[in-house]
């Protein structure tokens, strides 16, 4: 797709509560830039540490997806809360409704099962909170646009732990996230390159979650690469390399990592669900 000028972003509120002065920010940048926005119903919600209510989000998340002037879908925050609504959400609501919905971090689990349940190909990209109210990134929101659009994408990572080439469709996103839907079908059918990142986790404890992926004979069978983003704030800098050497070793999969796939200001959008390949520490999708 190619968003115009007066095409609608609908910026939506699915994990943790919102700031105001961030969505009013965010609201206004894409205004600048040629665009309408319309907010969910319950972007300013409260309830405990989540934007409001879970029936309610799931209805927007419909009504968003109904919404035939919304042209793209942008999550506003992740935080918490998306893994209590995917067993609430209409599914065939979003496949009748095809549109880009984008977000990361929180947002990975309704990436995944949005893809899983529909073929849709789904975004781990920028939120309106985080990247497009304050300090905006320009190769964030370059990257953003250019992969909604539907261009090739390429991009070089800074390492490689195991060399070779692998193919498949892009899928992952947040590490913890993509776990905490174990128990649920949410693996990918056939070959998938599988991407993470990661922030304020212990390394035994990013260890003790890829083995939680590793335990599955489908996620072993179908993945065929692993594409390392950034694991920010860790306690031990050098456990953590000698555990992606070991994980490279283990699987004997292609492994590069130095991605911009991230918790910080500059990072790169992958769609998730479309056929890439790596060669080495190069990653080209479409």
């Amino acid at each position: 797709m190619i968003l115009e000028n007066n095409d609608t972003i609908g910026i939506i509120a699915l994990s943790g509560e919102c700031d105001r002065e961030k969505v009013e920010l965010s609201k206004k940048y894409f205004e600048t830039l040629g665009y309408k926005v319309k907010l969910s119903k319950n972007i300013f919600d409260t309830n405990r540490y989540l934007a409001g209510n879970d029936d309610t989000k799931v209805d927007e998340l419909h009504s968003f997806f109904e919404d035939k002037d919304i042209k793209l879908i942008l999550c506003a925050r992740g935080g918490y809360g998306c893994i209590r609504l995917i067993n609430k959400i209409n599914y065939n609501i979003i496949k009748s409704n095809p549109k880009p919905f984008c977000g990361f971090s929180d947002i990975t689990a309704l990436l995944l099962m949005i893809y899983k349940n529909t073929g849709l190909v789904t975004y781990h990209s920028p939120m309106a909170c985080s990247d497009f109210a304050l300090n905006i990134n320009e190769k964030t929101k370059n990257n953003f646009f250019k992969a909604i659009c539907g261009n090739n994408l390429e991009f070089e990572g800074t390492k490689i732990y195991n060399n070779g080439s692998a193919e498949g469709i892009l899928w992952g996103g947040n590490l913890a996230t993509v776990v905490s839907l174990c128990g649920q079908d949410f693996i990918p059918d056939g070959h998938f390159l599988f991407f993470a990142e990661e922030l304020n986790e212990p390394v035994y404890k990013i260890d003790k979650m890829f083995q939680q992926l590793l335990n599955i004979p489908q996620f072993t069978k179908n993945c065929k690469g692993i594409i390392l983003g950034d694991f920010l704030d860790v306690d031990n800098e050098s456990w953590l390399q000698e555990y992606f050497e070991e994980l490279s070793k283990r699987t004997k999969l292609p492994v590069a990592g130095g991605f911009k796939i991230t918790h910080s200001e500059e990072k790169i959008t992958l769609p998730v669900g479309k056929p890439a390949k790596l060669e080495d520490k190069k990653l080209y999708i479409g």
